[in-house]
């Protein structure tokens, strides 16, 4: 099957300068700012991490500002996510779980303060809005579900250096049980990497 993988959300703003400006405050990193005839103006942005980024301007939706609800920011530890983000200035809900403990529900419906007690993944959240009003959820991810990773990114040259070391280390205790030098060691290095990183073997 084609791979169809979601590149870009368009935000719809009234200010794009306004907008760029919060955006670029949180942490989004400005990959395009481009402007044509007629007032026509393509910003890309893309949150920290992401494979996916967003996209403000003029010109590039018939939207009404504001109107944007529910995309969600993936992080690892949503209490410190929001405290990086109220220190650069953004306007953060409390963190919060949902009462049945599962999805949030819309609004503030069934919304009780605090992380999910037993912190399991996909279960806390926290909300933002940009200057027009668009919202953002924050929802922390710890461990994925079964089935859910297909490919690892790695973020950074350093995150990559850690996982082959992680790898070597577990190859040189391969190697010791196998008493013999192990000439496959690139396939085993694959396996133990993919297993690691969740895409199982």
């Amino acid at each position: 099957m084609v791979d169809f993988k979601i590149e870009i959300v368009v935000v719809p703003v009234s200010d794009v300068d306004r907008a760029k400006e919060f955006y670029t405050r949180i942490g989004f990193r400005e990959d395009v700012d481009y402007s044509g005839p007629g007032g026509f103006r393509v910003v890309h942005l893309t949150p920290p991490g992401s494979t996916a980024s967003i996209i403000i301007g003029s010109g590039v939706t018939d939207a009404a500002p504001g109107s944007e609800r529910g995309v969600h920011l993936v992080v690892d530890d949503v209490v410190a996510a929001r405290a990086e983000l109220a220190a650069a200035g953004a306007e953060v809900s409390e963190v919060f779980h949902d009462a049945g403990g599962v999805f949030h529900h819309a609004g503030t419906v069934d919304r009780v303060a605090g992380p999910h007690p037993a912190r399991q993944s996909y279960g806390s959240f926290a909300s933002f809005a940009d200057p027009d009003g668009n919202t953002f959820v924050l929802q922390e991810v710890t461990t994925r579900r079964p089935g859910r990773i297909s490919h690892v990114v790695y973020r950074s040259a350093a995150e990559v250096e850690q996982a082959l070391r992680n790898a070597a280390a577990a190859h040189a205790e391969h190697e010791r049980e196998l008493g013999r030098r192990d000439e496959d060691w690139p396939s085993w290095y694959a396996e133990h990497m993919a297993r690691a990183a969740g895409l199982g073997s």
